[in-house]
């Protein structure tokens, strides 16, 4: 079982130190477009592609009301007997802007793998935002055809002198089941994953840089996903540019 990914959240593109770039198409709708590249495509920690660069992009469809929907794409590359070389994730949710400092997003989200369709699930989110910080969780009941599995994390984001974002997440991975065998035997069915993250615009785009790193032992990483360099500490380096 290949380790879940997860889509970009479509309210990053509404942050208000983020991207705020937007095609309007009438007083209701909005459709936000983003492409990036980046050294490497991790979630929740682990890497999708071997550790290799990634190639990402989104479409976001966005009413006034708080509704929006979306899809968004990156090259995958799980190695071992993987056929599929691509995440397709489409996702629909109502971000409710309770105040100016408080909003609360739900949202459903589904993950496609061509090629390979036995990857396939869905998830589903919820977040809370209040003066920066952040409380939100994933949870899937289909994870690999029947298991529950449930991601949750909490987080800031702040905007630093210089126009600099920054962004703190700190999460628990829980499969339910006990899934991570170290080499001594022992095994446990959670992990605990962490991020760092700098961010500004400059020259058109958003340039970033994130340090990436999970509690994860090398064993419990080659036992759980097949390679034990996916689930160590890292520096993602990209760019991306929303039209």
């Amino acid at each position: 079982m290949q380790y879940p990914s997860k889509a970009a959240l479509a309210i990053v593109l509404l942050a208000p130190w983020g991207l705020s770039q937007a095609i309007e198409l009438n007083q209701d709708f909005a459709l936000y477009l983003d492409a990036g590249v980046y050294s490497d495509y991790r979630t929740r920690g682990i890497s999708q592609t071997q550790n290799d660069p990634a190639l990402q992009g989104s479409a976001t469809l966005s009413h006034s009301s708080g509704l929006y929907a979306g899809v968004w794409s990156s090259n995958v590359d799980f190695g071992l007997s993987s056929k599929t070389r691509q995440e397709l994730d489409y996702y629909a949710g109502y971000n409710w802007q309770i105040s100016d400092d408080i909003s609360l997003d739900t949202a459903y989200y589904k993950y496609e793998y061509p090629r390979q369709s036995e990857l396939n699930y869905g998830e589903y989110f919820s977040q809370l935002t209040a003066y920066g910080a952040k409380l939100g969780a994933y949870y899937s009941d289909n994870l690999g055809g029947d298991q529950s599995y449930l991601y949750s994390y909490v987080g800031y984001g702040t905007l630093l002198p210089a126009d600099v974002a920054l962004d703190l997440r700190y999460g628990k991975v829980d499969p339910k089941d006990p899934l991570l065998l170290d080499g001594a035997g022992d095994t446990r069915s959670s992990y605990r994953e962490w991020q760092l993250k700098l961010s500004k615009e400059l020259l058109g785009l958003n340039w970033s840089a994130s340090y990436v790193d999970t509690d994860l032992a090398d064993s419990e990483c080659a036992n759980y996903m097949g390679f034990d360099d996916v689930c160590s500490a890292t520096l993602v380096l990209g760019a991306n540019k929303t039209f």
